[in-house]
């Protein structure tokens, strides 16, 4: 199986590194808006940390037999859904029938994403005939993936899905909603689509962020031409 997940000691340097960080940028803030009269934070410098990106992004095999050993319905379109729209977990809890909107012989879902910003995911035909057919009679302001309750699913159980998922495929406990976003991204970029559309796709901030999968899983590399 494809190894995943970091070791103790570098999700211990990765959260010192974070509480640093946030240390700093509200010393920065309390100097900007006058509390006080130097950035004290400023000197500190933030520890360097091992990109892992790599270890969090799930190979195709991986993903698809997720969705096959998933027989709920609703969990199983929930799941497909964060995988080929790359969504975040807040953003699928927030979508409502609303949001999809038919074209041609597929849709396309409205996203309203971090920082407040909106952006529109086209979608394959076969995910929107899945969410079509969940739908049933739902109104337009009713969630997409509605709780056992008639609620929108929250945050948490939608982790719960995905963790139920993950290990039903033998994948590592690790595994949550965002994994697939990263194998979106990851997978995407593999098959050729091109950078700047990954980017908008995923409601990225800058080219930057969607350019560490391409560092994190290289189709090549230099070590493969010398003689073994």
């Amino acid at each position: 199986m494809q190894a995943y997940g970091a070791s103790l000691a570098e999700l211990s340097s990765a959260s010192q590194s974070r509480r640093l960080s946030s240390v700093k940028s509200l010393l920065a803030f309390a100097h900007r808006v006058g509390y006080v009269v130097f950035d004290v934070g400023a000197p500190v410098k933030l520890p360097p940390v091992k990109a892992t990106l790599g270890e969090r992004i799930m190979d195709e095999a991986a993903v698809h037999r997720m969705l096959a050993l998933e027989q709920d319905p609703r969990n199983h379109c929930l799941l497909r859904l964060l995988y080929l729209g790359g969504l975040r977990i807040s953003e699928i809890c927030g979508l409502t029938w609303r949001d999809l909107v038919a074209r041609d012989d597929a849709g396309q879902v409205t996203v309203f994403s971090k920082g407040g910003k909106t952006r529109v995911v086209l979608l394959q035909p076969s995910i929107w005939r899945e969410l079509t057919n969940l739908r049933l009679v739902a109104a337009g302001d009713e969630p997409v993936f509605r709780s056992r309750k008639g609620g929108a699913l929250d945050v948490s159980q939608v982790h719960r899905i995905v963790k139920a998922a993950a290990a039903r495929a033998g994948l590592p406990p690790e595994v949550s909603a965002h994994w697939l976003r990263h194998a979106h991204a990851s997978h995407a970029l593999d098959r050729g689509a091109p950078i700047s559309l990954v980017k908008t796709t995923l409601g990225h901030a800058s080219v930057a962020t969607t350019d560490r999968y391409l560092h994190a899983r290289p189709n090549d590399s230099s070590a493969r031409y010398l003689a073994g």
